[in-house]
């Protein structure tokens, strides 16, 4: 893990662990364990926009952590728009949200469930469900393994899907359907789930709705997998700011929801004991000089918890922030051009030493280096193309992997 600037140990550990969590937990490193100092090979499984295309779907790419390079693109699994992935935590299974196909046969949003090969990272379709909703944009996996949370952009609802010990998905056990709308007539005249995220005690989960302008917090039983609203339901943001991606910080004392229409990121202070979320801050991700249309979408926090990145579609750049470690509260670091066009996603592995930006429109995947003091990026020269991407997830490639 690049780690620069000397901080207290344990923050530094905490980052560390937290960053294992979100890989997979303890279960998964029993089965692929990450390589020492946290440098090696990683899969890079990145989903896209397939347009139905049989040849396309989800891509798997090897990731060299110790230079940055990425190896050849190869087809994982065909798959209808598989737009957002998730990683079960035994690494053994993999999920994506399909916003288009037919499940089930409806012509309405779904689930897939795909076993991984150890020995290749190729995906086997185990079972297909419908996400609770129409255009699911977000999912994960809860930390225990046992259920898959969706989030439904089109009918802006969210949903949870019991995972069976096989990997296969049931039925949604629980769905929640958004109610109102928001300030602008254009964008905001019904809800629009547009992520959902799990906190790290696996209780509380939060999804930013674009068209409520609200950040709604649900109590989450992964044993019943069952979702019910918190108390209070729900902490606002400023009115057509059109919130859609949300981070937790490592040590669990900060969230950061990105607002795509207004080009912000809102901090929160969270009260995991209380399970609230308050505001402590929102700053621009754009240049103060630039006046042209722009959206932001993905916000990720830095696996050390120094630094938080956003992405902008439009002046097409990635926004790298610096987090004060005792208020949460951000500063700007610089802003780069992600050499390309409409990054919707972006990731940073596990090591923390590198961001690989996804450019939907341009059909690429730039690498970019992140230094370890300031938290900046800089450009590798590392470029591979895949058509449409539009999310990655990575996990340690095992040991006893023929590639």
């Amino acid at each position: 893990m690049a780690t620069g600037v000397p901080r207290p140990g344990v923050r530094l550990l905490t980052g560390l662990l937290a960053a294992l969590v979100a890989l997979g937990g303890a279960t998964g490193l029993a089965r692929a364990q990450a390589p020492a100092n946290g440098f090696g090979t990683y899969w890079v499984y990145v989903g896209t926009y397939s347009g139905g295309a049989r040849d396309r779907g989800i891509f798997l790419i090897d990731l060299d952590a110790r230079t940055g390079k990425l190896g050849e693109p190869r087809l994982a699994a065909a798959s209808p728009d598989p737009s957002f992935l998730a990683i079960h935590p035994s690494r053994q299974f993999l999920y994506a949200a399909n916003e288009s196909g037919t499940i089930q046969g409806h012509r309405d949003g779904g689930v897939s469930a795909f076993s991984i090969d150890p020995a290749t990272g190729a995906l086997e379709l185990l079972n297909q469900q419908l996400s609770a909703g129409s255009g699911p944009c977000h999912l994960v996996v809860d930390r225990q393994g046992k259920n898959v949370l969706v989030a439904n952009y089109g009918s802006g609802s969210v949903g949870c899907l019991p995972i069976e010990q096989n990997g296969r998905l049931r039925p949604a056990s629980t769905k929640i359907q958004h109610k109102g709308h928001g300030a602008d007539p254009g964008r905001q005249t019904g809800p629009h789930a547009h992520s959902i995220n799990l906190d790290a005690a696996n209780r509380i989960a939060v999804a930013a709705d674009l068209g409520l302008d609200r950040v709604l917090i649900y109590d989450f039983d992964p044993a019943n997998g069952r979702l019910a609203p918190h108390e209070p339901p729900f902490t606002k943001v400023a009115p057509a700011s059109g919130p859609r991606h949300f981070a937790f910080h490592p040590e669990g004392r900060f969230g950061y929801v990105i607002n795509e229409m207004a080009n912000t990121v809102t901090a929160f202070a969270y009260d995991a004991d209380a399970g609230t979320l308050t505001e402590i801050q929102t700053i621009s991700t754009l240049p103060a000089d630039f006046r042209g249309k722009s959206y932001t979408a993905e916000v990720q926090v830095h696996p050390t918890g120094r630094f938080l990145y956003g992405s902008n579609r439009g002046h097409d750049s990635i926004a790298a922030f610096a987090i004060d470690p005792t208020t949460g509260k951000l500063t700007l670091a610089g802003i780069m051009p992600t050499q390309g066009k409409n990054p919707r996603n972006f990731a940073i592995d596990p090591t923390g030493a590198w961001l690989l930006a996804e450019n939907q429109d341009s059909d690429s995947i730039v690498v970019f280096r992140i230094d370890p003091q300031s938290g900046t990026l800089a450009p590798t020269g590392q470029t591979v193309k895949v058509p449409k991407p539009v999310c990655i997830k990575m996990m340690p490639r095992p040991s006893g992997a023929t590639r």
